[in-house]
């Protein structure tokens, strides 16, 4: 780019007149502008052309111009045609530009970087330990830029008494102590801190004999261990509450058994009382106090109360329900429902009031034609969501859907890339929406995945080469895309400055069915991802930050083509994998079979319970 561009334009009365040579200019220094602001606080980025009778400036992210949109969050263009951005959110990051109109080839980039106060989680918030076992105090922090960890003991910084003893791992995510003694007990303070804030919570560590019964004990050994941290396994035999660190099948809630408020069975018998298997489609966990699962077969969905560990209610819903996703911000199950065993009459229902556990009401959207939907996930930093989508497999659009008022918002057509959407996922970096492309082409054997703009809702274009399902990480940093019929899984990182950028692609030789993402034990915000091989018995994993993949080996055939793997939350070490007839469960910190269950069959929708 040069600094000055003279050239005809078409300006209007107040600006160069038709036919005339307007000068522009733009200073080196100011090419390319970054600008940090802290999250829900307004900003405003002003272009420095310069130049007499200036034409107006348009404004463009992702090659879009702004000027011309309703937006709600950047609506006032201001006399000097500044860009005003109300209430930055991380959705914001990313590059703008600026230019005068008519004038393209002259062009200021503005960056535009976030800053996020931290927010952080400990585990466990109480536990009790005897003398002489290791204990381990965990703190997971997020924020922009990346919070620094550090830990007091009753007010003390724990730092200077660093020994074999005592240990800091993870970059200070956890605090290890190898054999604890009473002198332990105390407070343990997790300071996370950045630029812009701090954040702390307390993990308190008893140490006592094992004789004594105190609340402290109680509340770990009891609660802690009682109905919390727990795989639910829905099987054809019922359903299995497991623990994963006992390897212990803790409550068999059979078919035969009764539902609290109806009285009718869990699954009920055939006929003259023969037995029939259970049939499940879908689950999800509601706040950690109730399991909502679909019984496609029976057109209902059953409420499990985790506390009683009993299944509360049955609620009667459209036929076929198959898929089932809790809508946290808005305290909703949606339900998507088949219609009939050709799928040709998709319905999706919504349950209110989901975290009750009774007295829910069922409300039948207006959709109709639509056969999936999604709906982006909560985290630490994004906790509340107020968007969703629903599509069509076969038709080239995803429709925009306000999850509290259940109105259609917007359209956004696919057509002019051809994408029939499959599959969704979303990043709060950036704003980004992924999808999975299926082409309506037979000469087309895969389509790259498209990016949407949450920002201004529109298809910003191809994600590079990349195809398959996407998949986000709890934190949205990371990017894995892979596909049940290929051997390539591409992995992309989102940089604080909302670029999307490649780390590498591998080629792992089968198909992948599903993917679960595991904490790093070894390093503060860092991955591993475990996937299921295309009706293969073995695990992959892979090392996110290096490249680095193994096999899991060991396990038995999967239950079907599509092997899924379930992790066990934000502080959670296991996973599990159904076979035909057993469940496997893996030691995520270790890279280890944990061990097999045996004599579970058909358990291939399961969920995790955290502590309560």
């Amino acid at each position: 780019l040069s600094g000055h561009v003279g050239l005809p334009a078409s300006c209007g009365k107040m600006f160069c007149s038709r036919g005339s040579r307007c000068t522009l200019s733009l200073a080196p220094e100011e090419r390319v502008s970054v600008a940090t602001v802290t999250v829900g606080l307004s900003t405003v980025l002003t272009c420095a052309i310069r130049g007499d009778l200036r034409p107006p400036i348009i404004w463009k992210r992702n090659g879009l111009a702004l000027n011309f949109l309703d937006l709600e969050d950047i609506n006032d263009f201001g006399e000097d045609d500044s860009l005003y951005i109300t209430k930055v959110t991380t959705i914001h990051m990313g590059n703008y530009t600026c230019h005068a109109s008519g004038y393209e080839q002259l062009f200021q980039t503005h960056v535009l970087q976030v800053n996020v106060p931290p927010v952080i989680r400990v585990y466990p918030e109480t536990q009790a330990q005897e003398p002489g076992v290791a204990a381990s105090l965990r703190c997971h922090a997020e924020g922009i830029p990346m919070p620094r960890i550090t830990w007091l003991k009753n007010g003390m910084d724990v730092s200077t008494q660093m020994s074999k003893q005592l240990s800091l791992l993870a970059n200070g995510s956890e605090l290890h102590i190898g054999s604890v003694r009473y002198e332990d007990t105390g407070a343990y303070t997790c300071i996370a801190k950045n630029e812009v804030g701090v954040d702390e919570d307390i993990s308190s560590l008893f140490i006592e004999d094992s004789a004594r019964k105190t609340l402290a004990n109680i509340l770990w050994r009891e609660e802690g261990l009682g109905v919390g941290n727990l795989f639910y396994v829905f099987s054809d035999d019922g359903i299995i509450i497991l623990h994963p660190v006992d390897c212990e099948i803790q409550r068999h809630l059979k078919p035969t058994e009764k539902i609290f408020m109806s009285y009718e069975e869990i699954c009920p018998q055939g006929e003259e009382g023969t037995p029939q298997p259970c049939q499940w489609a879908s689950a999800v966990n509601v706040r950690h106090r109730y399991i909502y699962v679909a019984q496609p077969a029976l057109s209902r969905v059953l409420v499990v109360d985790v506390q009683a560990q009993k299944v509360l209610q049955s609620i009667g819903v459209d036929p076929l329900p198959a898929k089932l996703s809790y809508d946290k911000s808005h305290d909703q199950v949606w339900v998507l429902s088949w219609g009939n065993v050709h799928k040709s009459q998709p319905s999706l229902q919504v349950i209110t009031e989901a975290s009750t556990g009774q007295g829910q009401h069922l409300i039948r959207t207006p959709f109709a034609g639509m056969d999936d939907f999604f709906i982006p996930p909560t985290n630490l930093i994004i906790n509340h969501i107020r968007f969703g989508f629903i599509f069509n497999k076969s038709d080239p659009a995803v429709h925009k859907v306000d999850l509290e008022t259940l109105m259609l918002l917007k359209t956004i057509g696919l057509q002019r890339h051809g994408c029939l959407p499959q599959a969704m996922a979303h990043s709060h970096l950036g704003g980004y929406f992924f999808i999975q492309c299926r082409q309506d082409s037979p000469s087309v054997a895969t389509a790259p995945q498209l990016l949407i703009d949450s920002v201004t809702d529109a298809v910003v274009g191809p994600n590079g080469h990349v195809t398959g399902a996407p998949h986000t990480s709890p934190d949205g940093r990371f990017v894995v895309s892979a596909a049940a019929t290929s051997p390539q899984l591409h992995v992309q990182e989102i940089t604080l400055r909302g670029q999307i950028q490649t780390l590498y692609d591998l080629k792992v030789g089968r198909g992948i069915s599903d993917v679960a993402f595991q904490r790093s034990s070894t390093q503060g915000n860092q991955y591993y991802v475990y996937a299921s091989l295309q009706a293969e018995p073995d695990l992959l994993f892979l090392e996110l930050s290096t490249g680095k993949t193994g096999l899991l080996r060991g396990l038995k055939e999967p239950p079907g083509p599509r092997r899924i793997v379930r992790d066990s939350g934000l502080f959670g070490q296991y996973l599990l994998t159904p076979a035909r007839e057993s469940l496997f469960l893996i030691n995520g910190r270790q890279n280890a079979l944990r061990c097999e269950v045996a004599a579970v069959k058909g358990g291939t929708t399961v969920v995790w319970v955290g502590e309560v």
